[in-house]
């Protein structure tokens, strides 16, 4: 689910996101970075962000990826849970509205 970034000029969407409750990570091996999380106390399911041409990009990880080497996941992008997070990020943005 996409999430445009409409915040004021002087707040970074990496700060933002962080202050939602977001931690950064980093892929060892393409060097992208992306913002997790997580919905209990274990890696997954976790709540993932991509920071994308003006947009959050939004995803549900269920499981970490099946076999080694892919990047496949069973990633939800729509459904009650990430719309009800996309909520809750989107009430954050509007305290930093433009």
């Amino acid at each position: 689910m996409r999430i445009k970034i409409d915040l004021d000029d002087s707040v970074n969407p990496i700060v933002f996101i962080r202050r939602t409750g977001y931690a950064e990570i980093k892929d060892f091996r393409s060097g992208q970075t992306s913002y997790i999380r997580r919905l209990r106390g274990y890696h997954y399911p976790r709540f993932h962000i991509y920071i994308e041409d003006g947009y959050f990009n939004l995803h549900l990880d269920q499981k970490a990826p099946s076999y080694e080497g892919t990047s496949a996941h069973s990633g939800e992008y729509e459904g009650r849970v990430v719309e009800e997070e996309a909520k809750r990020i989107e009430e954050f943005l509007l305290k930093y509205k433009k």
